[in-house]
């Protein structure tokens, strides 16, 4: 996989010259004891700061790191912490046709977002999407102009393949542990589509 070991310290922060510390402590809801995956998202914003700026309204969510155009990594949360960045996750197994008759039936007459969410929550990774619980979010800035994510730019897309290269090595993940946001959670269906790892 390559990579070396990021160096994390007792606060679940990244010490990495590739890495700039940009904490927002109000986007981080409560312990987070085991990380199963990684999901990368885009911000709908133009710059990092406007993105650092929502982050710091009381409630806002938020991920545990940010790439700005130019390619600078922020961590904005620790990584001991959850971060409100997934929403509501869709049915695993419904999006890969691999319901048991069980799940059918729990499913059976739930609504889109939280109805089949909290159904899906009672089950464990993998046999679910990652959640807000289990997992790291990486957002990308980029704006959707006509409600279409741009592309990511080339140092963006260096960024976050040498973010994500450390990141499952240090956590001992696998690619396939790594989702775009518009594939586990109702969100527009370009989000991430331009991600590469």
């Amino acid at each position: 996989m390559g990579g070396i070991m990021l160096s994390i310290d007792d606060r679940g922060q990244v010490v990495s010259s590739r890495v700039r510390l940009a904490l927002r402590s109000g986007i981080e809801r409560g312990d987070l004891p085991v990380v199963h995956a990684v999901v990368v998202h885009q911000t709908g914003s133009s710059t990092a700061a406007s993105t650092l700026s929502s982050y710091d309204r009381p409630g806002s969510s938020g991920a545990h790191f940010l790439i700005d155009k130019d390619g600078t990594i922020f961590q904005t949360a620790s990584l001991y912490r959850k971060t409100h960045h997934v929403g509501q996750i869709k049915s695993r197994c419904l999006a890969e046709r691999s319901c048991a008759p069980a799940e059918l039936q729990a499913l059976r007459g739930k609504r889109v977002g939280s109805g089949i969410g909290r159904v899906e929550s009672r089950k464990e990774y993998p046999r679910r999407y990652p959640a807000n619980s289990d997992s790291i979010g990486i957002e990308v800035v980029s704006q959707a102009p006509n409600n279409v994510f741009e592309p990511l730019t080339d140092a963006q897309q260096t960024s976050l393949q040498w973010l994500l290269t450390e990141l499952l090595h240090t956590l001992r993940l696998a690619r396939t542990d790594v989702y775009r946001h518009s594939e586990i959670s109702w969100k527009q269906p370009s989000e991430a589509s331009s991600a590469k790892w």
